[in-house]
């Protein structure tokens, strides 16, 4: 072989070479956005939870025949009972359809903060009706926002939350139901808010996120911190720390799905039925056996939101 026959298949070569890693690298992009349209597979079986926080509409569940088929999968895993929740009028009706259509679901109705615009007169006057329903157990998600504005033409404003939130308050306090709160990056306001208005004699920080100093004034002021697919993540040490320090009394746990898929199937779709995922992960930072654990969520979950009354 010449050496310009050698140059040219060494260059063949190297051609060769990078089409592979080319195409291993596609493969490798194809096959991850393949399993984030994949469901996680069923965990083993965990008797007695309750998910505190899920968004039945927004995982396929907009008529009695899905909603069945999504808590049905659910209790085959020892979810027995779904909270699901409203993020503006729409989801509102939703939530409280589905919890008209099997006995396991139950609703949480109002508007969230970026959609805080949206409570004219109309929206008042529907959710204090919506309130009134005995399958409502919670006024939420509502509190304040302050990721959005700024990043969102149409999240509303923080003076703007900061109003609907106030009024949302007090429906709480006037129908005796708890409160269901979302925060983010919000601490102080909120909080603040909240003392000023007099909070209802349950409130359950939605997703909690906060640091430890936030986790203490929580858990001083009686409130209970329900925890998502959030706490398995690696970077969440410090909110491991916040549920290891509740007391078992005043933790819940939850799915918000269909985001926030617990590790190590983050990024793929969230269900119901992967709360014990995060139940389990909550019993190993507690310390203690995952079915106690269990029952303490769930029981927690029933006791705030009366579930057994209803």
């Amino acid at each position: 072989m010449t050496d310009a026959d050698s140059a040219h298949h060494t260059a063949d070569s190297a051609h060769h070479t990078a089409d592979s890693a080319s195409m291993k690298a596609e493969s490798a992009k194809a096959a991850k956005k393949r399993r984030r349209r994949e469901p996680p597979p069923d965990p083993e079986p965990l008797p007695g939870l309750v998910d505190a926080h899920t968004h039945l509409a927004a995982c396929g569940g907009r008529d009695a025949d899905s909603v069945r088929a999504i808590l049905d999968h659910a209790e085959r895993v020892g979810v027995g009972q779904v909270v699901t929740v409203a993020d503006d009028m729409i989801d509102a009706r939703w939530a409280l359809d589905a919890a008209h259509c099997d006995d396991r679901a139950f609703a949480a109705v109002a508007l969230h903060p970026t959609h805080a615009g949206e409570l004219d007169d109309a929206a008042r006057a529907e959710l204090e009706q919506m309130a009134a329903d005995p399958r409502v157990v919670a006024i939420g998600e509502t509190g304040l926002d302050y990721y959005w504005p700024g990043k969102s033409e149409s999240a509303a404003a923080p003076e703007v939350q900061k109003d609907a939130f106030a009024w949302h308050i007090d429906l709480a306090k006037r129908i005796g139901k708890p409160l269901m709160i979302h925060n983010r990056e919000a601490d102080h306001d909120l909080l603040d808010i909240l003392a000023a208005e007099g909070s209802p004699d349950a409130v359950v920080m939605h997703c909690f996120s906060g640091d430890l100093t936030v986790a203490r004034e929580c858990i001083d002021r009686g409130y209970f911190l329900s925890f998502a697919g959030t706490v398995t993540f690696a970077n969440a040490a410090e909110l491991r720390e916040a549920a290891h320090l509740v007391p078992d009394g005043q933790i819940l746990v939850e799915t918000d799905a269909p985001f926030l898929t617990p590790h190590p199937y983050r990024g793929q779709p969230n269900q119901s039925y992967c709360l014990p995922y995060s139940a389990r992960l909550l019993a190993d930072v507690r310390r203690t056996d995952e079915h106690a654990m269990a029952q303490t969520l769930g029981d927690n979950a029933r006791r705030v939101y009366r579930l057994s009354l209803q």
